[in-house]
């Protein structure tokens, strides 16, 4: 390689990757990241420099690379302790893999995205998850890594996910849970189970009565039993949510064997009981649904950005019920939504899930992005503040949130040594995380661009933030 070919170039050392007939590299230019081909480069589109080919990082390129690196395609993850790492900037993920190259028993994706995530930053999945790729060739990532289609909800959902190679698919049904159930009488449940879709769940209220009433369960020391009350609620909640499910799994098996599934109740209005919990695995078992992990709604309140808020006694009674279901009936993960933060609760997951557990972080990505802009551009910062005192009342209204605008300080009150203290604040750390489609809708090209001329800083902030994350979870 000649070396004035690479003039005004920056080559990220990891991800100079030598095959048979050429080498690849990623950049840095003046006008951005580009990647470069040594060899024959047929299938890019880019500039020929010499015998070198420099290429942007479009769609097309990032599918033609994938052809030549097959690591850099997502995979299927198993029974593997996992973490998901989301991106809401495209721009995280070599921190997330230095964080993960830490420790070992942790499989990571890092393509993760809802809809309603996509929808606020304006990318689509294919986007995700050539941005994931593109990061996981910058930092060498060589392991497998998977790429989670998050909170699915319709059938069209998934069929984006599939044309952009999705691997893990969340389907979440919640719309379909009946949260009145879980405190109606009986005769009013008796009502709502009679009116379930009988035939899309092919069963009977008399076959359903066989399973489950005057029979004991047993999921390792513990003891579960179905009285009509106890039965009729977990129909009369989870009924349609399980016919959703059935039909959302069986159409993404149409498309593609190469997936694992997860079904997440977690972002609903009451707690999945140990009873439901186990209700919910045995009439999907039943139905053919094969899954790799549960979301269930655990006790407590799992709020965006900020540590578990509840009785952590109570919760641990809990797990410890939910994590026997799921080795009796999978085994499968236990699935830990909206977990960004929760260090109060990781190591109790990690005694007794033994490793079937699933963590799923999006939005503290994001905020530790917050944190690098107050520190390197504290004007840039203020005006992402005063916006998101502007829109925390209107962004909040999908999202389960409990911050008081009252306690988040205007940032003219503040000097800019003040305002890297936010980011350790509960309020202002979710109306923050709160309004960040807002915010990029505004200052989106400012803010890529600050982390982008600062990116180390940036990568050091995640990795470190990563590292609480995941220690707890990691092979001792």
């Amino acid at each position: 390689m000649n070396p004035e070919q690479l003039t005004g170039l920056s080559i990220y050392l990891r991800s100079v990757t030598e095959t048979d007939d050429a080498t690849y590299f990623l950049a840095q230019s003046d006008q951005g990241k580009c990647f470069g081909v040594l060899g024959p480069a047929t299938g890019f589109e880019g500039e020929q420099r010499g015998n070198v080919t420099l290429c942007p990082l479009t769609a097309a390129n990032a599918a033609a690379l994938r052809e030549k690196l097959p690591w850099l395609r997502p995979q299927r993850l198993g029974l593997q302790t996992s973490a998901g790492c989301g991106d809401r900037l495209g721009l995280a993920t070599p921190g997330h893999v230095r964080a993960v190259r830490q420790f070992s028993g942790i499989a990571p994706i890092f393509a993760q995205q809802s809809m309603r995530e996509n929808a606020r930053t304006g990318r689509t999945p294919q986007q995700v998850m050539d941005d994931a790729m593109w990061g996981v060739f910058q930092e060498g990532w060589r392991q497998p890594w998977g790429a989670d289609a998050d909170h699915l909800k319709t059938t069209g959902d998934i069929d984006l996910c599939v044309a952009a190679g999705y691997t893990f698919f969340t389907v979440d049904p919640g719309d379909h849970v009946d949260n009145e159930a879980h405190t109606a009488p009986l005769e009013v449940l008796k009502d709502k189970v009679h009116e379930l879709p009988w035939d899309e769940l092919e069963d009977t209220l008399d076959e359903l009565h066989a399973r489950y009433l005057d029979r004991h369960f047993k999921a390792e020391d513990f003891a579960l039993e179905f009285d009509q009350t106890t039965l009729a609620r977990a129909a009369a909640k989870y009924g349609r949510a399980i016919a959703h499910t059935v039909r959302m799994y069986r159409h993404l098996a149409a498309q593609t064997e190469d997936f694992e599934f997860e079904m997440s109740v977690d972002e609903t209005e009451t707690p999945t009981t140990t009873e439901e919990h186990f209700f919910i695995a045995s009439e999907l078992q039943r139905l053919g649904v094969q899954w790799v992990s549960l979301a269930p709604r655990y006790v407590g309140r799992f709020e965006k950005g900020v540590n578990y808020i509840g009785d952590l006694q109570e919760f641990e009674a809990q797990l410890a019920r939910h994590a026997a279901i799921a080795r009796v009936l999978g085994p499968y993960k236990l699935s830990i939504h909206s977990g960004s933060d929760k260090f109060s609760i990781y190591p109790i997951f990690a005694r007794h899930t033994r490793g079937l557990v699933h963590l799923k972080t999006a939005g503290t990505s994001y905020l530790e992005a917050m944190r690098m802009v107050a520190q390197m551009e504290p004007a840039l910062f203020r005006e992402i503040l005063t916006l998101a005192r502007e829109r925390y009342a209107t962004d909040r209204a999908t999202y389960h949130f409990s911050a008081q605008l009252t306690k988040v300080p205007a940032p003219e009150a503040l000097s800019d040594a003040d305002l890297l203290g936010l980011l350790e604040q509960f309020d202002a750390r979710q109306v923050l995380h709160m309004t960040f489609g807002s915010a990029l809708d505004r200052f989106g090209d400012q803010l890529l661009s600050v982390l982008g001329e600062h990116e180390e800083v940036y990568y050091g902030m995640l990795e470190s933030h990563f590292q609480r994350h995941l220690s707890p979870f990691a092979v001792k």
